[in-house]
């Protein structure tokens, strides 16, 4: 029995470096002691930023890709990015104008609920590589509801410490009632050969009006109020995984900032050990001023951590997390995770105690899919209804059905669970996925018909090797019951098709918003056909998309 243990924990290991291996192969060159993407530091971090660094350090990149952007980069610096033939065999909704087969990833989506012609949607955009200042974060826009794409760009650099820095990916956009929208990302110094610092969260906010006028790209006139909402304090600290959400509490419009805040060896950015926790910010609606930053959760050693937060119908703000149990088995799989909710009252910035909402065993935080190569984590995200006048706050997040040797996630579900008493009771937890590989939940309340609609991707379409994705869309009563399936992909997406990033990136999520019936949702999938920087034959490459449907 002990000898078939130890070989069961040696395979484990096995199979655990050959994960690393697969996702980043530290170069001969990297930095002695310098974590690299796939690698502990990189695995638990926003996967925008090891992308990032690679586009800085390429020669840290693993095989592969490591060629594929030392390429790109070098065709960018000559100059000779041609014009493409033109797009060929497009499926779907496509929401960009790029005609040069760049990535788009990380969709974030929202529209106007007094005006839903007015729709935004934010994405990593790859088209970064041409923009001399390195910002990231792409802005989609449309002015008839997302059947059309009026302007898009670039958000521009946000000041910190003095400097423009440029925007980095991480995108979330949102909007208040009054058609007012705002983005928020990640903002740190790349270019030229930057070191990330200084780095923090930037928030931005503008109108439709100005979206639909403006000259698009990096134009500062596109975004006229930017502000840094959290800088970070020292060298080694970097901050990361940023959400906000913008509503009514305490009789004023207000925006809500949460993400995370990992601290470094001083000396050693990005090395290891690291702590890291969630940290909230609360700006006023004009972005003039914002607190001081709030924790959330205690230090971890290391853990995930993703944060989301929301403005619920009652006014009050609801933060919930991850936390894993990397403090006691250092790295070693599984990571038990388990999510936490904290509640403020209307109009406060003063949380409630943290309240445990699930625990999951057989998380998706350092596995891999069995049979896809992008890195996935389990990502929980919560939203708030009112039922017979009281808040209900629910959570979604993936759990594998089984994780072998804990390193291999098979048949990943969507979960729920919702509290009728501010998170100190929880129901039982209710499986909304059908079957089949499924990953990156949103959940939107629809306030106008009392209704969820909670998307994410399926591989359930494939089920020989479960493989090619969808992307699924079901109305959940609000007593997270499925009432309603629907397949929003035209026909299953190949996500290893793009010939940048081929299957190793596709973001950590994607998003829907709900509202009066209607749910817009934003994804990546391979569907058009595009020649890379002029070259070559259009081939299928990634794109972000937006999927209008009744729900």
């Amino acid at each position: 029995m002990t000898t078939r243990i130890s070989a069961t924990r040696s395979l484990r290991w096995v199979l655990m470096a050959l994960l690393l291996g697969l996702i980043a192969l530290p170069a001969a060159g990297a930095p002695k002691g310098r974590d690299t993407l796939g690698s502990r530091t990189f695995l638990r971090m926003s996967q925008s930023v090891g992308i990032r660094y690679y586009l800085q350090h390429p020669d840290q990149a693993p095989g592969r890709l490591a060629e594929r952007l030392s390429a790109a980069s070098r065709l960018v610096a000559t100059g000779r990015t041609g014009s493409s033939r033109g797009p060929a065999n497009v499926l779907g909704d496509v929401f960009n104008g790029d005609d040069l087969g760049l990535p788009q990833n990380e969709e974030s989506v929202t529209a106007c609920r007094s005006d839903t012609d007015i729709v935004l949607e934010g994405t990593n955009d790859y088209r970064g590589l041409l923009d001399p200042d390195g910002n990231f974060t792409g802005w989609h826009f449309s002015k008839d509801g997302g059947r059309s794409l009026a302007n898009e760009g670039l958000l521009p650099p946000v000041e910190m410490k003095g400097q423009q820095i440029e925007s980095g990916g991480d995108p979330i956009v949102v909007a208040d009632d009054d058609c007012n929208l705002y983005a928020a990302d990640l903002n740190y110094d790349v270019v030229p050969d930057g070191d990330f610092l200084p780095n923090g969260v930037g928030v931005y906010k503008t109108d439709a009006e100005t979206l639909a006028k403006c000259p698009g790209g990096t134009d500062p006139s596109c975004w006229p109020v930017r502000k840094a909402a959290a800088v970070a304090k020292a060298d080694n600290v970097f901050l990361d995984k940023p959400w906000i959400y913008v509503g009514e509490s305490g009789g004023e419009t207000v925006v809500w900032v949460v993400y995370a805040e990992f601290t470094f060896p001083p000396d050693d950015f990005f090395g290891l050990p690291f702590t890291n926790l969630i940290k909230a910010v609360r700006c006023d609606a004009d972005l003039v001023s914002c607190t001081k930053p709030i924790t959330i959760s205690r230090p971890q050693n290391p853990s995930i951590q993703f944060g989301d937060v929301t403005i619920g119908p009652d006014g009050r703000t609801y933060i919930t997390w991850e936390e894993d149990n990397d403090l006691k088995n250092n790295f070693e799989p599984p990571e038990n995770m388990k999510f936490y909710l904290r509640v403020a009252p209307p109009g406060s910035t003063n949380f409630g105690p943290p309240r445990l909402v699930a625990r999951e065993p057989l998380n998706l935080g350092f596995a891999i899919l069995h049979a896809n190569d992008f890195r996935i984590a389990t990502y929980p995200k919560n939203e708030v209804a009112m039922v017979k006048g009281r808040p209900r706050v629910f959570l979604t997040w993936e759990g594998c059905a089984a994780r072998p040797l804990d390193v291999v996630c098979e048949e990943p579900e969507i979960k729920l669970r919702f509290s009728d008493d501010l998170g100190e009771t929880w129901s039982e937890t209710k499986v909304l996925s059908a079957g089949g590989d499924n990953y990156f939940p949103s959940i939107s309340y629809d306030r106008a018909r009392s209704k969820l609609a909670v998307t994410w991707f399926t591989n359930r379409y494939d089920p020989i090797f479960h493989n090619r994705q969808d992307v699924e869309l079901a109305t959940v009563d609000t007593s997270g019951n499925v009432v309603k399936r629907q397949r929003l992909t035209p026909e299953s997406n190949e996500s290893e098709a793009d010939p940048i990033l081929g299957g190793s990136f596709i973001g950590d999520y994607i998003e829907v918003f709900a509202h009066n019936g209607r749910a817009w949702v934003g994804y990546n999938a391979n569907y058009r056909s595009v020649q890379l920087l002029g070259e070559g034959f259009p081939i299928p490459q990634q794109d972000n998309y937006l999927e209008r449907a009744r729900f």
